[in-house]
């Protein structure tokens, strides 16, 4: 597997030869930032974790030059500051029993440019060789610029690929925007209750980040206590961790359709929904 990016780094935890690492992968998550495979895809990993059949595989784009930095790492350089986050996601790889864990290690600028390929072009690479059943990856409604970037990679890779060796399932999370805006009937529901220990600890090994100025572990599992709290307003709880998720699959099995205007399908439903129920009230319908 070629990758364009010559600091790009593989690291299998538990130390299997990387064809074989690549080759056992049944759900792989794309992520932009170290820790967004956490935030974003805990569902995947749980799904495989301590399991002998079903795998996950992590993808971090970016070579996290740009993290926010207080405290005992305020004065950290930019080189510094990236040997720092690649190491903190080496790390939660081992604590959540990946199968292989790629770090593309490119700059932002570059995910973020309309008219590169290279990154496109390595997740393609990634999902020959891997063949997931699963992909997790942001959702196309996210806020965050370099997280587009790399959805929009994600899916045109996928797109690229044979029919029979695309995904049987891609799903859009949460991460710089929630997803309770989505109709609850297009909400894919991702249940991840009983294993806080584990979400904490995979949290918790992104120190730069935390101690860096963000609290983004207590931010992660109170979005997903939120969800679960909130999802049913006429019925206990159901799940207490619960995570949203849209579901990307038609875009990846059909390439002709247009992603702007699916994505945008949803923002019109939900407008829909809140346009119905308050002409109802009035009295207008």
């Amino acid at each position: 597997m070629k990758l364009h990016q010559s600091t790009a780094s593989i690291f299998v935890p538990d130390g299997r030869p990387v064809p074989d690492a690549l080759k056992r992968i049944t759900h792989l998550g794309i992520g932009a930032h170290q820790d967004d495979l956490e935030f974003m895809a805990f569902h995947g990993i749980l799904e495989c974790f301590g399991e002998e059949t079903k795998w996950f595989g992590g993808v971090t784009c970016t070579n996290g030059s740009g993290s926010s930095r207080t405290g005992v790492y305020k004065k950290f350089t930019d080189v510094q500051m990236m040997s720092v986050r690649r190491t903190e996601q080496n790390n939660a790889a081992t604590v959540g029993q990946y199968g292989v864990m790629i770090q593309l290690d490119y700059p932002s600028s570059t995910i973020k440019s309309p008219t590169d390929q290279a990154l496109k072009i390595d997740l393609k690479e990634i999902l020959v060789a891997t063949k997931p059943e699963v992909v997790y990856t942001h959702n196309p409604a996210d806020k965050h610029n370099t997280h587009i970037g790399v959805v929009v990679a994600a899916l045109q890779a996928m797109r690229e690929l044979p029919r029979d060796q695309r995904p049987k399932k891609v799903i859009g999370c949460e991460v710089w925007r929630n997803l309770d805006w989505l109709v609850d009937a297009e909400k894919v529901l991702m249940d991840v209750s009983g294993h806080d220990n584990l979400a904490a600890a995979l949290n918790g090994v992104f120190d730069s980040q935390v101690a860096g100025g963000k609290r983004y572990d207590l931010a992660t599992l109170g979005r997903r206590a939120s969800n679960a709290t909130f999802f049913e307003s006429h019925a206990t709880d159901a799940a207490n961790q619960l995570i949203f998720g849209v579901n990307l699959t038609p875009l990846v099995t059909d390439e002709t359709k247009n992603i702007v205007e699916f994505v945008c399908g949803f923002i019109d439903q939900f407008k829909d929904d809140v346009k119905t129920k308050l002409a109802r009230q009035l009295g207008k319908i």
